[in-house]
């Protein structure tokens, strides 16, 4: 089979793990979005959906080393399938509880922990997998075709039809969808082949071996620092973005006297934006040369965005900036992965790429903690007529429910474009394309390799004169 061939195979093989997860992501989406609206009805509480984000997170945050580190030792369709299967398990957990009328706010915050912790090892496995599927030519097609199966699945189809199944079966029946497409998605899996990479030469054993290789991936990334001021940048970024987005259904609902139409508009808008991104980038495959300026410039757009949606006041401007603000995300999110996944190894993508989403998620989860007590305590009261707040915002933003959430929105935006410009100006972030070397190129490989070494040598593992034999003779098949 000609490299061609198993390129055109491999994008075939991708294409139906998307399809599956497209209609996997349709399901969870509904309930996601069912159990939202049952939150806010029961609560009327900002902080109650902020919670339901971090008790999502926080497990996702603490189990990432390890799942990374168990995704380079394990199968990879093995571990995509049990950790699916795992996190679906959450569903039928939220089913029999509501169906039985137990359901209680709490219950939530548990099952976002389960399927936030079986979920963490979905992100570092698939893209270890796509890795391995498709030619690196492809990354930043194959990741904006990835991102179109949760925009159509979880922007668009996810929040439409959950408003009208909700009106048709209710909760339970929503439920029952889901169930439906996660087995599915499972299904799918079950018959097709994902290649494995050779298995890495520092991979540990036993617990202790697990432990240690968990930390791999934080090392790895801090020793290349221009890898590490991009994920730097996206820490901080991710953390004005998410503690503006866990606000955005809190902030409609509140301002729109809880109208789950006006909310549902919004988030189709929102998945549309993502699918035409999606769709542009699948076509133009991405820039060749500069996509670090690919990603900053989403940033910034994402930044002015969550500005003028903290000044909207209408369902067609929230929409339409809605959709600006998710177009750029497969642009971000596209033209990052490309560069990890050309930086590091596939054998060692699992660990990496779960410190990466640790480092990530540590400041969505920090933004998610503060973003409800932040609106219910201290800038809702302040918006209010006469507040403290509303006497210095009241004449950009008004005044009454909602407010408050606007203006964490806004001080978010100018947060979050000032972030991507700041990283622009440092040298040592802005030509991380040509710093850090592809993981196949020569010297790539053979720094990889000297590092194993040595720490087999500080291990007494190998001698000096079996340490310097071993070198020469991989430089020479290298070369």
């Amino acid at each position: 089979m000609t490299s061609e061939e198993k390129g055109r195979k491999g994008m075939a093989t991708f294409g139906v793990i998307c399809f599956g997860q497209m209609i996997s992501i349709f399901g969870s989406a509904m309930t996601q979005f069912a159990l939202m609206i049952w939150a806010w009805q029961q609560t009327g509480q900002a902080t109650s959906l902020a919670l339901i984000g971090f008790f999502g997170f926080a497990p996702a945050l603490i189990m990432a080393p390890i799942a990374g580190a168990l995704v380079d030792r394990w199968n990879r369709k093995t571990t995509i399938i049990l950790s699916d299967l795992a996190a679906g398990m959450g569903t039928v957990a939220g089913l029999i509880l509501y169906s039985s009328g137990m359901l209680e706010i709490w219950h939530l915050y548990v099952i976002a922990a389960g399927v936030g912790a079986f979920g963490s090892f979905q992100f570092p496995a698939y893209s270890a997998a796509i890795t391995m599927l498709v030619e690196k030519e492809n990354y930043e097609r194959a990741t904006a075709i990835w991102g179109l199966a949760f925009a159509v699945g979880g922007g668009i189809l996810g929040p439409a039809m959950a408003v009208f199944l909700l009106a048709l079966v209710g909760i339970s029946g929503v439920l029952t969808f889901d169930i439906v497409t996660f087995t599915f998605a499972i299904g799918l899996i079950l018959f097709i082949k994902i290649p494995e990479p050779e298995r890495a030469k520092d991979i540990g054993k036993g617990i202790k071996g697990l432990f240690k290789d968990a930390g791999y991936g934080f090392k790895y990334i801090f020793k290349r620092k221009s890898l590490l001021g991009l994920q730097l940048t996206y820490f901080t970024s991710n953390f004005f973005g998410n503690m503006s987005m866990i606000l955005l259904a809190p902030m409609i609902l509140a301002v729109t006297a809880s109208n789950e139409a006006t909310l549902a508009t919004i988030m189709v808008g929102m998945g549309a934006g993502s699918i035409v991104g999606g769709i542009v980038l699948t076509f133009w495959g991405g820039s060749k040369t500069n996509k670090i300026l690919v990603i900053m410039s989403g940033i910034v757009i994402e930044g002015i965005c969550q500005v003028f949606f903290s000044l909207g006041t209408s369902v067609i401007m929230w929409t339409t900036i809605a959709f600006i603000l998710a177009m750029s995300g497969p642009f971000v999110f596209g033209s990052s992965q490309a560069i990890w996944q050309r930086k590091v190894p596939p054998n060692r993508q699992g660990r990496v790429f779960a410190a990466r989403g640790v480092i990530a998620m540590s400041a969505g989860a920090i933004g998610m903690v503060l973003a409800g007590p932040f609106a219910d305590l201290i800038f809702e009261p302040g918006m209010m007529e006469g507040g403290n707040l509303a006497l210095t915002f009241g004449w950009l933003l008004g005044t009454g429910p909602g407010t408050g959430i606007k203006l964490i929105m806004l001080l978010c935006g100018i947060g979050s474009a000032m972030t991507a410009l700041v990283a622009l100006s440092i040298p040592r972030i802005r030509n991380v394309e040509t710093l850090v070397l592809d993981a196949d190129e020569p010297e790539a490989i053979m720094e990889i390799y000297k590092d194993d070494l040595m720490r087999a040598y500080k291990a007494r593992k190998i001698s000096k004169d079996e340490l310097e034999s071993l070198y020469k003779k991989k430089k020479e098949k290298v070369y």
